[in-house]
């Protein structure tokens, strides 16, 4: 396998799952400060110019965080990253479609790529305002859906917990702001996992 990612992008969640699994994978970095996800090579293997891409064994390309991550834990069941009860499958699903599609897409792209919402200069801040209403609202809804468990759904981690991850991490260590106290502590028993402090080694962050 072959993961496309960019440092501390969505694709850290992607890289963490793999860790977890602990199969052999390589790594290709996509520049974004320099435009390459709009360019050959990377165009080549996928032409939505975004990350996380998995290039899997037999050459066929995976894209999209959500179907990335339950391929990864479906056909690696020993890895135990989807729950067990069909419950619990489906609040990780109703948590990575809302970290991804709502606080990720609709709050923290209004935040850092303002522009792309508003091509008028004198909307800038309030797209990043919305932005920031967005985000903070989302993160406290996620953190409500945080149960009586060490992890996101369970005491164990899932694919919820990747995603949660890359959010709260954009919040936390990227734009230096305070979590809500659940969210808060399940990132901090999250960073100290050995295959995130592999990740955060790898991607530059430790």
């Amino acid at each position: 396998m072959k993961l496309y990612y960019s440092p501390g992008a969505c694709s850290i969640g992607i890289h963490i799952l793999l860790e977890e699994i602990g199969k052999p994978y390589d790594m290709a970095a996509v520049n974004f400060a320099e435009g390459a996800q709009y360019k050959a090579p990377f165009t080549d293997v996928s032409a939505k110019s975004k990350v996380p891409v998995l290039v899997r064994d037999d050459g066929s390309v995976l894209t999209e965080f959500p179907a990335i991550a339950y391929w990864l834990a479906a056909s690696n069941p020993d890895a135990g990253l989807l729950p067990d009860d069909i419950e619990a499958q489906t609040r990780a699903f109703e948590i990575i479609d809302y970290a991804v599609a709502t606080v990720h897409m609709q709050g923290f792209f209004r935040m850092f790529r303002p522009a792309a919402v508003s091509p008028d200069e004198a909307g800038i801040e309030a797209v990043k305002a919305r932005g920031r209403e967005i985000v903070t609202k989302g993160l406290g809804l996620l953190d409500s859906q945080i149960g009586a468990h060490d992890y996101a759904v369970s005491d164990r981690l899932t694919i919820a917990d990747a995603a949660l991850f890359y959010v709260s991490f954009w919040e936390k260590i990227r734009l230096k702001r305070a979590l809500p106290a659940r969210l808060d502590t399940l990132f901090a028993r999250l960073w100290e996992r050995p295959a995130v402090q592999r990740v955060l080694q790898a991607e530059g962050f430790a």
